[in-house]
């Protein structure tokens, strides 16, 4: 896998399908006159893809237009059906999903693998670069190893590429429920803290109390983790803050 830093972006045409309609969009609608972030991957709906590469990009997408990105752009080789049906399955209107269906962009970028052993025929590589005004500034390529290495394509990678004092935010997640005064209690405590987390209500997603059972050994709202770390309930988060772990 070559390395473009310094390159132009290839030109090519993309065939898009929207609001009913067949469209064509070249490289320069994409890249020209602006600063863009894109990260391309082997296929729409494949687990790595949805479940981390993907949701880095969706998560700090904010992030990312602070520090002037106009577009994050999600590539990868499949038709504009799938890639529609994915950009909405993932939430990610906050990101332009591109369809490369014939794999003319991804090849132009070197980057065009043979994965026919599991049936997927030609597809990307999993890279992501910073292209400004269609010339790539920096490209963070997976290691050519067996499988699907994912370790440097993520959002966070990027975005310490950009700004080097980066640090990304604790992953918190509590698990909660309806109407519950302690839940509420330890909602206010980490939004005085200015902490951002992922709220996980019993009786929504299939989450119920034997899932909180079985991830933290408790029956009782909330229970909180940071960094993957039980820290407990209301009482225990307070203790926690008070004890200046953050």
């Amino acid at each position: 896998m070559q390395n473009r830093e310094g390159e132009k972006v290839p030109q090519v045409n993309f065939k898009v399908y929207q609001d009913g309609d067949w469209e064509e969009i070249s490289s320069d609608q994409v890249f020209a006159n602006k600063t863009v972030v894109l990260f391309a991957l082997p296929g729409a709906y494949t687990p790595t893809c949805s479940s981390l590469q993907t949701p880095s990009f969706i998560r700090y997408a904010d992030r990312f237009r602070e520090y002037g990105v106009d577009d994050i752009v999600c590539l990868a080789v499949n038709d504009p059906f799938v890639m529609n049906a994915w950009q909405m399955d993932q939430e990610a209107q906050v990101i332009r999903f591109l369809p490369d269906g014939n794999g003319e962009f991804t090849e132009g970028m070197g980057m065009l693998v043979d994965k026919s052993e599991l049936g997927f025929g030609k597809r990307s590589w999993r890279y992501s670069m910073l292209v400004k005004d269609g010339v790539i500034e920096k490209m963070f390529i997976e290691p050519e190893e067996p499988g699907d290495p994912y370790k440097v394509s993520g959002a966070e990678t990027m975005l310490g590429y950009i700004d080097p004092n980066f640090r990304p935010p604790e992953q918190i997640a509590v698990f909660s429920k309806r109407g519950c005064p302690h839940c509420h209690r330890a909602f206010k405590l980490l939004e005085e803290k200015g902490k951002r987390y992922e709220n996980i209500e019993l009786g929504s997603n299939g989450v119920d109390h034997s899932s909180l059972r079985a991830v933290s050994g408790n029956n009782t709202t909330p229970q909180i983790f940071i960094e993957g770390k039980l820290i407990g309930g209301a009482d225990q988060l307070e203790e926690y803050f008070q004890q200046g772990e953050a």
